[in-house]
């Protein structure tokens, strides 16, 4: 059987048409990308009004740059982790050391190892968590202090170039 034997339905659901429609406009364009200019046209071809698309478009920018937040996010969340078991793996080999010169065993340390261990997991448990209240919340609060930081470097460099003239 093959497909042209499958007969098309009478109707779509709004996702099939969506994934229809971007597989045409994928077949339709040589290169991978499609200009704005070529965007309005398809959208005009559609009978799609240009205030619909005009919202559409700046719902789409607005998600991609959260995305990208998201993205600087997680890296930083990774970063930070990082940065904690660097410094876990450098304290626990000194006591290890520390342990097994004075003792010429290991013993205290262990203990010691596996209790700054629990933290560390933890926040590797918090890091890979990318869903959530607990990472929403996260999130919100990196964002709004990113937020103030680039509004203060950008009053910062607005005086330094005022004091400059």
């Amino acid at each position: 059987m093959s497909a042209s034997d499958v007969q098309p339905p009478e109707s779509y659901r709004k996702e099939e048409v969506q994934e229809i429609l971007h597989l045409a406009i994928a077949r339709k364009t040589e290169s991978e990308e499609l200009s704005r200019t070529q965007l309005w046209e398809i959208a005009a071809e559609l009978e799609i009004d240009p205030e619909s698309l005009q919202i559409a478009e700046q719902d789409w920018l607005s998600q991609k740059q959260r995305q990208q937040k998201r993205t600087e996010f997680e890296q930083y969340r990774r970063e930070q982790l990082k940065q904690k078991t660097v410094k876990y793996l450098i304290i626990n080999a000194f006591l290890l050391l520390l342990n097994f010169l004075a003792a010429g065993t290991l013993s205290w340390s262990l203990y010691l190892l596996l209790l700054l261990g629990l933290p560390l997991a933890l926040d590797s448990w918090k890091t890979l968590q990318t869903e959530g209240q607990a990472y929403e919340k996260a999130f919100q609060q990196w964002y709004f202090k990113k937020e103030i930081e680039e509004s203060i470097s950008s009053v910062w460099n607005k005086i330094k170039k005022a004091w400059q003239s």
